[in-house]
């Protein structure tokens, strides 16, 4: 049996919560910014590296 084939239904949460990240990726924070802390920065990778570049890097 595929999982294709499985009834969903049958699928347990974590297995179904897998199988959606692995087609569809996980673009969001696992906390929301009141659940951290006010020194927590949230933002792509990228942002630490554009706050701190030098102004002579443009």
């Amino acid at each position: 049996m595929t999982p294709a084939d499985a009834d969903p239904a049958d699928e347990a949460r974590w297995q179904r919560r897998k199988r959606l990240d692995e087609v569809f990726g996980d673009d969001l924070p696992d906390t929301t910014g009141d659940e951290r802390g006010p020194g927590a920065v949230a933002g792509s990778p990228d942002d630490w590296y554009e706050r701190n570049r030098p102004p002579h890097h443009g």
